[in-house]
């Protein structure tokens, strides 16, 4: 299986070189050349989680991957549950968070990890990242003390909460963390600036563990195949997903590419709605970042939405039967975990404003599952506030609570940051 750059199509490679690489030429996505569909869907959904994984991403990779490294690193990196569980009789969530970071980025930053280990040959390994909090935990918590790799993440100082950052910020060792005195779009720009610095990646060998490096976004594909295999058999869900950067739905939309039933996608976004507008117009209009509760890297000018418009061209998905997009404001996100935990469910800001868009578009007929992508308590502050009362750390959270903040201060200034990794 050859991966192209969708930027460049003359660019093919090999699925381990796409991730080694993370980038292609012109800082292009990389993307399976061909999705073959599965054999026996109704089979595949019986297996197990890992055991089923393993045959999903073996068709996605090809031969570019021997079948036992495969299995080995699907078993080290999914090796925690996927419940999905009831919240009224037609609408279901499946929980992503029972990982070690408590988002739902443990699944592809764990895959990524093992998947660099296996192809490791010693050279130098630099992970650059930008994070609104889950990727820089996850990202983190995978990575660390793996040998041979370093990893460097930029978040926007005061723009994460506080447990969010304890996750990712106390580690040490190979870990290294920049609060940048800016917002998201700053520190993505940041990493859009090294990646296109010679000096930086031939020096460095630096990578990228957002959802832009195919091995996580490969990964995100195997749990939408979990929730359909927890339905009731026949079942084709409505999915809704709280969208960033929009590699959740490039996942479920290549998962479904690969013969996976469902019946259609809901992106569900905060107010900054470059992609609800888009799908409503046709016309590509991206708005300056505005914050709300549910912030999100580079929602605004979402980086895998490339991919989304692969799907279509390359792959003949019809978009405009299979995905729709909606923007939500904060008012009615906050009314959305007041809600939910009426129904005795209680969700983060995000997954609650997945719900919304889903029961606000769910026929009487229709089964639906909405990703919850955080654990609750990463959001304390704001639910806590919304809701009236306390909520309750889980041990992951307790753990780090107390423990210091080891980030370096910067300001969003490419050259600061530049001689700083120079120099370490």
């Amino acid at each position: 299986m050859q991966f192209i750059n969708i930027s460049h199509p003359d660019q093919k490679v090999t699925f381990p070189k796409a991730v080694i690489t993370g980038l292609g030429k012109g800082q292009g996505l990389f993307f399976p050349e061909r999705l073959e569909p599965l054999a026996n869907i109704q089979d595949l959904l019986e297996k197990s989680f890992v055991e089923r994984s393993q045959i999903i991403l073996q068709n996605l990779v090809g031969d570019s991957m021997p079948a036992a490294v495969l299995k080995s690193c699907v078993e080290k990196a999914f090796n925690f549950p996927v419940p999905l569980k009831p919240v009224s009789e037609k609408v279901h969530a499946l929980e992503l968070f029972h990982g070690p970071s408590l988002a739902f980025k443990d699944f592809g930053a764990r895959f990524m990890a093992q998947c660099l280990a296996s192809f490791n040959t010693g050279n130098r390994t630099t992970i650059l990242t930008a994070t609104s909090g889950d990727t820089g935990a996850a990202v983190a918590l995978a990575f660390f003390d793996q040998p041979g790799i370093d990893v460097v993440v930029l978040y926007p100082k005061g723009k994460v909460t506080p447990l969010q950052e304890k996750l990712f910020c106390t580690l040490g060792g190979n870990i290294r963390t920049i609060a940048i005195e800016d917002d998201f779009d700053a520190c993505q720009q940041l990493v859009n600036q090294s990646f296109d610095d010679s000096r930086l990646v031939e020096t460095l060998g630096l990578n990228s563990a957002n959802s832009i490096n195919v091995a996580r976004l490969l990964a995100q594909v195997c749990y939408y195949f979990e929730a359909v295999a927890r339905l009731p058999r026949g079942t084709r869900p409505v999915f809704s997903v709280p969208s960033g950067n929009f590699g959740n739905v490039t996942a479920g939309l290549t998962a479904h590419a690969l013969g996976l039933p469902m019946k259609r996608m809901i992106a569900a976004t905060n107010r900054n709605d470059t992609v609800p507008r888009f799908l409503d117009s046709g016309r590509w209009e991206p708005r300056p970042t505005v914050a709300t509760l549910t912030n999100a890297m580079d929602i605004s000018l979402p980086n895998n939405f490339p991919r989304v418009l692969e799907l279509e061209k390359r792959h003949g998905l019809p978009l405009q039967n299979l995905l729709r997009s909606f923007s939500i404001n904060d008012a009615d996100t906050k009314g959305a975990v007041r809600a939910l935990d009426k129904e005795s469910y209680l969700a983060d800001p995000h997954s609650a404003l997945a719900w919304k868009a889903l029961t606000d578009q769910l026929g009487e007929d229709e089964t639906g599952v909405f990703l919850c992508t955080a654990h609750p308590a990463k959001f304390k502050e704001t639910i806590e506030e919304t809701l009236g009362r306390e909520v309750a750390l889980p041990d992951e959270l307790k753990k780090v609570s107390e423990k210091k903040v080891l980030s370096t201060r910067m300001p969003a200034d490419f050259s600061v940051m530049r001689d700083f990794l120079l120099n370490e």
